[in-house]
């Protein structure tokens, strides 16, 4: 089969369109030939050499795909071959094939079609993970998502919509702004302009900055907020006002998708099932995909996605 390769760390160049081995899926495993895979800032961090794939992760890039399963592992029930799926993967995903735990694999949603459904499997579990159950988010409570226009964003938007809850997100620009709101979004903070902690307080924060933000955040949460911290794009140190946490009696919590233990994988993606897909397969939550690249050309898609000019997810194509 053929993969996208990282020769070496650097840019977007280093990318790879190869042949390489084709994979073997573990009794517990499924073999997905891809229809598509989706680009992540983890997919960036790894090509630049600061973010290496889990000891037992195919070394490609890509922690999502789409497409139709061909083979079953020994073990694996409840799944068929020729059945549409999407999958929650811990790397591989820039390929032709790919092997999957059967835990971490879904159903397309009726209605979505199996390419865009590539664009799901990470932004469901991270957002449902960290901000219902992690966070507790609650209807009626307010959420600031950052990054509103990111594939992350557009989605959380949605999601905590759909769940009864105000939400208020942080965009670049007017038409960012516009977008979200279109989304669902009650306030697009254009964090060139204006200051998020204006719009506050927050019971919830989704954070994928860090230290650049943690004053603000911590600063805009409300009593008893949740601040929960998935991504560094700002930095990983900076001081932390414990006095402050104190007396909101306020939670910074962070955390990572793609190095939890398999069994933790496996409860998100069912809660995802449970939970998410409902909406999804009536309409009232949908994927946001802004550009579709084929596979062999996912450097023009990283360098879109490190341009921060899209809304929503790119996709990479077979």
């Amino acid at each position: 089969m053929h993969a996208i390769v990282i020769r070496e760390p650097g840019g977007a160049d280093v990318l790879e369109w190869t042949r390489v081995p084709d994979p073997e899926p573990k009794p517990d495993e499924v073999l997905i030939e891809v229809a598509a895979s989706a680009v992540n800032r983890a997919d960036v961090m790894q090509r630049m050499g600061f973010y290496p794939p889990p000891a037992d992760a195919p070394p490609y890039p890509g922690l999502e795909v789409s497409g139709r399963i061909t083979r079953l592992g020994t073990d694996v029930s409840g799944l068929n071959a020729g059945d549409e799926v999407c999958a929650l993967l811990a790397g591989g995903g820039y390929a032709e094939r790919v092997a999957a735990p059967a835990a971490q694999v879904l159903p397309v949603p009726r209605g979505v079609d199996v390419v865009e459904a590539a664009g799901l499997p990470e932004v469901a579990c991270t957002v449902w993970s960290n901000v219902f159950m992690l966070a507790g988010l609650r209807a009626g409570e307010t959420l600031l998502a950052h990054g509103g226009g990111s594939g992350i964003g557009t989605f959380a938007i949605q999601l905590a919509k759909a769940r009864g809850a105000r939400v208020v997100t942080t965009v670049g620009g007017p038409e960012k702004a516009a977008r979200c709101r279109e989304l669902g979004a009650d306030v697009a903070v254009d964090y060139r302009k204006e200051d998020f902690v204006d719009s506050g307080p927050y019971d919830v924060i989704l954070d994928l900055i860090g230290a650049k933000y943690l004053a603000r955040n911590v600063a805009a949460l409300a009593t008893g907020g949740r601040l929960m911290v998935i991504g560094l794009q700002g930095g990983a140190k900076a001081e932390l006002d414990l006095g402050k946490l104190l007396r909101k009696r306020a939670l910074v919590h962070a955390t990572a998708l793609r190095s939890r233990p398999a069994e933790e994988k496996a409860e998100i993606v069912a809660g995802v099932r449970e939970h998410v897909w409902p909406l999804l397969e009536s309409g009232e939550v949908r994927p946001v995909i802004d550009r579709r690249f084929p596979m062999s050309e996912a450097s023009r898609a990283h360098e879109l996605l490190e341009e921060s000019g899209h809304v929503g997810k790119i996709l990479l194509t077979v």
